[in-house]
């Protein structure tokens, strides 16, 4: 690929997405994998994999979505743009079936592949959103299902604790850390999402709201962004030891909103997730 095509397709979002999570895989398998698991279930019900089923899971991370389908008996074939996921990966789930570095918009399988694509929170990591729904479509064979889940906007106040806490230490997010280009950005709801599947050409497109508390201890719930995972990561981290110590003396205290009898924190989330038929 030449200098000129690589900038049509990789974006700055996506150069900054892939700065953010280069070396993550064991910090993200430690502390919001768990998280990013609950849905996975009804992903794989979305994209009716079962046995037999030749799945594609795109954005495959630590394995967990990988895992829940080759324990359906399906055939798993898993991509991700950062090579310590795929080793986690391959070493998490050992039954799936290739694991490889690739990604969106750009995968390299033939047209018509698969019977299902599934994407776990992938699509908030990529620069062109309706770009890699028209890819997952074009690998998925006619009448295949095509399943992604994303984060709502406005966010559940469980998602959004360390960043209120972010904000009361005055930290913003970095200038080198760019949002969506405006015409590659749409509405984190129900009805955007699905719009945004029809939009790439995915049949019957609906989406619903998966809602749950995630449980977990303060130290592991801060852990994830003190380490640096995603856009929050960078935020906390944008204005070194005293920004995050300010962060921190803030978040204890929110905590107390969300403890529960045993000390764990009960932490609302709420997830969309969307499917079509190729």
């Amino acid at each position: 690929m030449s200098a000129n095509e690589e900038s049509r397709v990789v974006t700055a979002f996506d150069r900054a997405e892939r700065r953010i999570w280069s070396g993550k895989a064991e910090a993200y398998a430690r502390t919001y994998a768990r998280l990013c698991a609950h849905p996975a279930a009804a992903l794989l019900d979305a994209a009716h994999v079962g046995p037999g089923s030749r799945v594609l899971d795109v954005g495959c991370g630590s394995g967990t979505v990988s895992a829940a389908a080759v324990a359906r008996d399906a055939a798993v074939y898993a991509v991700d743009v950062e090579p310590g996921m795929v080793a986690t990966t391959r070493r998490a789930v050992p039954g799936v079936a290739a694991v490889c570095i690739a990604r969106l918009p750009e995968l390299p399988y033939a047209d018509d592949t698969f019977d299902a694509a599934v994407g776990n929170f992938v699509l908030n990591h990529v620069g062109r959103p309706r770009e890699a729904l028209t890819e997952l479509r074009r690998i998925t064979r006619p009448g295949g299902r095509v399943a992604v889940t994303i984060w709502r906007v406005p966010a559940a106040p469980g998602q959004s604790l360390i960043g209120r806490a972010a904000r009361a230490a005055g930290l913003t997010r970095p200038d080198w850390l760019p949002a969506l280009a405006p015409e590659d950005d749409f509405p984190r709801t129900r009805e955007g999402l699905a719009a945004l599947l029809g939009a790439a050409g995915l049949l019957g497109a609906e989406c619903s709201e998966v809602a749950w508390e995630h449980l977990t201890g303060a130290e592991e719930w801060w852990a994830g962004a003190e380490q640096g995972i995603g856009a929050i990561g960078q935020v906390l981290n944008s204005r070194g030891a005293e920004g995050m110590a300010a962060a921190r003396q803030t978040y204890d205290e929110l905590c107390a909103e969300f403890r529960a009898q045993d000390g764990v924190l009960a932490l609302p989330h709420v997830a969309l997730l969307a499917r079509g038929r190729a």
